[in-house]
């Protein structure tokens, strides 16, 4: 989808007209290395580089022995004054000078100057470059890797701390379709090491990506090259990744996962896009790799299959169908990036940030970003945050619990945003008034994606279009956010309250409407109705045109579109139901209907009773209850099902110390490590099961590891797990037929 225009916006795009940036580094402290990719290939740029800092008073670096230059800003806003300094290192000695002078750390939202510590981010910022002007996503030459281990006898899980686990087979395909498979049937692990170190530095890609790679593939990979001593030279001056622990966060999932850092490249995680994916569309299943695969139609033909724990079997007795399984790996993974990643691929062009930083920055400092940037290059004073009061929330409304028919969706297309353009709601202190016409193009870019992703014929190109329009669906809602916030530099908590405010009433109108024509509501939010329409409504058309009446009942500027038809809905609570579509298809939204924390049956159960419920069979919903009583009773069901898997997060020695002192309660997958003849460590994941025959039971004392489980024995506790089926359908059961 190509918008020149929507491109040529100086302000959303960075002024500076540069192109074929792929990544910038600092080098020598005071040059930063540009990597151009042109037609002929990639060619390195050192252009000098001004650190710089924003202060309140022009006195507040004085006494700081190093070079500075200070620039007056226009306006009355607080940061009045640029600082600009020589090299990289004297911006280090400043930011420390400044921060004992003033007593109060950056981080702050009082402290009287304001900086980043990001060399890219400040080149960016002061330069008004972005990555990527003038390229195509398919420029961008990307590799997947992907690995399996192996796994010592009597431990579930590999561990690349034990000497005696390694890698076994390394996958690599990139975007041109290159293909690569490295064996441990041809390699010694430190040769497999050293061959993956050469082919990095030919297939010289511009993003190693992969699904899990942080707290996977790398980490695996960095520990074991440590412990054969082997550099690995994979930057594009011939440097080894940096490492260090950061945290990553997607509305309320937040995860700690090991960054790295590779010179002249990017690092980009799938499993990142599929928590932002996630974060609206609220309709994945799993986020492991297979699972999205399957969602998105996107596995190979033939796809190969291996559990985890046949890796092993394979890798002894038939290596020809674990390469298959591996390469099928990064096939997927070069598939999945192809169809969520363009969304920020395009972001880098517009936010002065890596792009593999563009994963982990929050929307609200992004947006806080383009502020800075053009406030700066138009050399105009920038405000300090504004501390928020309360601000009311939207209205929000579940009116139908249970199976509903014939449903329909409308959409309010962008609410908050729709209502900062329509009433003209902006930061008060935004003088350069850049707030709504960022906002503007965002928007239209958005609606211009959800219309190709309705109208494209391609089931691809669908997908394509509907994951880039949630991504910027999101990206625009949060300048409602950002007003809201108490940490950035134009926010408005006034003006946040003043839209919500605006946003009830739009809504009431919207219900009022849907009931003097006659329609039985269901479930009302920020982004739209679910509704079941009037009798005498029954064909598409006949609903549009109730939805355009609505639309055009609204104030100028916010719309309402139909946004799908449905065979039925099953309302549990608020965001928390599942549909079934004209075609058949179940989808389920909200944790509350599908909780990972669950063990597997009883995801499965929950699945089976709700499909039940949506294809108006909730008579048979007793029988399938029955049915799993029944096996499990007879110990019939699959002991994965019945199993857990946690992660072991910290030493043993903390955890005994943390209990002792009832700093945290006892669990299971600790204990069982704890009085195993195993030396499994943080980072070692340990699947168990529950024994014993009464349903009250204490799980820590009564579970053993999963891959000590005797078939002959049958010890799973039978009523412990009967009990949490009941629990879940007594959770259920009074949308079920009594009978």
């Amino acid at each position: 989808m190509q918008n020149d225009s929507f491109e040529n916006n100086e302000v959303l795009f960075g002024a500076d007209t540069t192109e074929g940036i792929v990544a910038l580094e600092l080098v020598d402290d005071r040059e930063m290395r540009l990597f151009i990719r042109s037609s002929e290939g990639i060619t390195a740029i050192d252009e000098p580089f001004t650190p710089f800092l924003l202060v309140q008073d022009f006195e507040l670096p004085e006494g700081c022995k190093v070079n500075y230059h200070i620039e007056p800003l226009a306006g009355d806003n607080a940061f009045k004054y640029l600082v600009l300094f020589d090299k990289w290192m004297d911006w280090n000695r400043a930011k420390s000078y400044v921060q004992r002078k003033s007593g109060v750390t950056a981080s702050s939202p009082i402290a009287p100057y304001l900086l980043s510590n990001d060399p890219v981010h400040q080149f960016l910022l002061l330069s008004n470059k972005t990555l990527f002007k003038g390229l195509n996503f398919s420029d961008l030459h990307r590799v997947a890797l992907d690995i399996e281990t192996a796994c010592a006898a009597g431990y579930e899980f590999s561990n690349p701390l034990r000497k005696e686990d390694r890698i076994i087979s390394i996958a690599l395909k990139d975007s041109r379709n290159r293909e690569e498979f490295i064996f441990a049937g041809d390699f010694e692990e430190r040769a497999m090491l050293e061959r993956l170190n050469e082919l990095i530095a030919e297939i010289d890609p511009d993003v190693i990506e992969g699904h899990n790679i942080f707290n996977f593939d790398l980490e695996y990979i960095l520990a074991r090259a440590a412990m054969h001593k082997i550099s690995l030279t994979w930057g594009r001056d011939g440097s080894a990744p940096k490492v260090r622990k950061s945290r990553f966060s997607a509305a309320e999932r937040s995860i700690d996962y090991t960054r790295v850092e590779i010179f002249g490249r990017h690092v980009v995680d799938t499993l990142f896009m599929l928590y932002f994916y996630d974060v609206s569309a609220r309709e994945l299943e799993g986020y492991d790799l297979k699972t999205a695969a399957r969602h998105f139609g996107i596995a190979p033909q033939g796809r190969t299959y291996i559990k985890g724990k046949d890796i092993m079997w394979y890798w002894e007795n038939d290596p020809d169908s674990l390469r298959r399984y591996n390469m099928d790996d990064v096939t997927e993974t070069l598939a999945l990036s192809g169809l969520l990643c363009y969304s920020f691929f395009l972001q880098s062009k517009i936010f002065p940030y890596s792009f593999q930083n563009i994963f982990v920055r929050g929307n609200a400092t992004k947006i806080n970003s383009l502020f800075l940037r053009e406030y700066i290059r138009q050399r105009v004073s920038v405000p300090g945050a504004e501390r928020m009061s309360g601000i009311e929330g939207g209205y929000t409304d579940l009116f139908i619990q249970g199976l509903v028919k014939n449903v329909v969706h409308c959409d309010v297309t962008s609410l908050y945003p729709s209502i900062m353009l329509t009433y003209e709601i902006k930061p008060h202190r935004d003088s350069l008034d850049i707030f709504l016409p960022l906002l503007k193009e965002l928007k239209e870019f958005r609606i211009m994606a959800k219309r190709h992703a309705q109208d494209s014929p391609d089931t691809r190109e669908r997908e394509y279009y509907q994951a880039l329009q949630q991504t910027f669906k999101i990206l625009i809602n949060s300048f409602y956010g950002y007003l809201g916030t108490n940490i950035h530099n134009f926010s408005d908590p006034k003006a946040a309250s003043k839209i919500t405010k605006i946003g009830r009433s739009v809504i009431n109108n919207i219900l009022t409407f849907m009931k003097e024509e006659g329609a039985t509501p269901v479930e009302l939010d920020t982004d739209g109705i679910y509704f079941v329409p009037p009798e005498n409504l029954s064909t598409d058309r006949e609903i549009t045109d109730l939805t355009e009446r609505l639309s055009a009942s609204l104030p100028e500027g916010i719309e309402l579109e139909m946004d799908g038809r449905f065979q039925a809905m099953f309302s549990y609570k608020m965001k928390n139901y599942a549909l079934l579509d004209n075609s058949g298809k179940m989808t389920i939204k909200g944790a509350g209907l599908r909780s990972r924390g669950m063990e597997r049956y009883l995801r499965d159960f929950l699945g089976e009773m709700i499909k039940l419920i949506l294809n108006d069979r909730s008579n048979d919903v007793k029988g399938v209850l029955d049915e799993y009583m029944d096996r499990l009773e007879k110990h019939e069901i699959d002991i994965s099902l019945l199993a857990k898997t946690e992660t072991i997060g910290e030493s043993m020695e903390s955890y005994a110390r943390k209990v002792s002192l009832k700093k945290r309660n006892p669990a299971a997958a600790y204990e069982l490590a704890m009085n195993s003849d195993r030396d499994y460590r943080a980072g070692d994941k340990i699947s168990y099961y529950v024994t014993g025959n009464k349903k009250r039971v204490t799980v820590y004392r009564d579970a053993k590891l999963l891959s000590s489980y005797d078939p002959e024995a049958k010890d799973e506790n039978a009523p412990y797990y009967m009990s949490k089926l009941l629990d879940i359908y007594n959770k259920f059961k009074k949308f079920v037929n009594p009978q």
